[in-house]
């Protein structure tokens, strides 16, 4: 068994131990102490140069149906990849966080069975045309405010083209594609 004199070799080696700690703690702190900032936070100096000139202006929107003029239905296809987290694109296939997406172009919007849509989505009345998924496709949230639909929207003019074309293939009833003008206007609709 540990006698008492043992028994207190021990304690004080740990409450020597400690104490010695203590002290370098408060030394180093003494030391190596860092002023508290009057003002929390850095300035960032930003220094704004002067416009060159007039903004340039922004590139034409070219019209769908001569977008669509030059699509390409297999890069349609890689570029529904992008749709495919969200949406099925099989006919009779699963909703997802999205509608199924067979046969939408031409579809009236907010109208595949079986799927609860925004507010926002049943609110805008009309068939899914090559302009509006255009438009859509750009900004959802710029085309139908309020819309549940949190993709970001794709910018490229020509992936946009080449997507509505692939939808467009994924449908018991294609649409006729929309046939442009010789001045890069569509044509007027019948």
């Amino acid at each position: 068994m540990m006698d008492s004199f043992e028994l207190n070799k021990i304690l004080g080696a740990i409450l020597g131990t400690l104490l010695v700690l203590l002290s370098v703690n408060i030394v180093a702190g003494g030391i190596f102490s860092v002023p508290k900032p009057a003002k929390r936070g850095y300035d960032i100096a930003v220094t704004e140069t002067p416009a060159a000139g007039p903004a340039a202006a922004p590139e034409p929107e070219v019209p769908i149906a001569q977008l669509l003029a030059n699509a390409d239905v297999k890069k349609g296809e890689t570029v529904a990849k992008k749709c495919m987290a969200c949406h099925d694109l099989h006919k009779g296939g699963p909703n997802k966080v999205g509608p199924d997406l067979y046969g939408v172009v031409g579809r009236e919007r907010g109208s595949h069975e079986g799927f609860s849509y925004s507010a926002a989505m049943k609110g805008k009345p009309g068939k899914w045309t090559f302009e509006d998924l255009n438009h859509f496709l750009t900004s959802p949230r710029s085309f139908i405010p309020g819309t549940a639909m949190a993709f970001a929207g794709i910018s490229k003019a020509s992936e946009r083209a080449d997507l509505l074309a692939y939808l467009n293939t994924l449908s018991d009833n294609p649409q006729p594609l929309p046939k442009a003008e010789a001045g890069g206007q569509p044509a007027p609709k019948q």
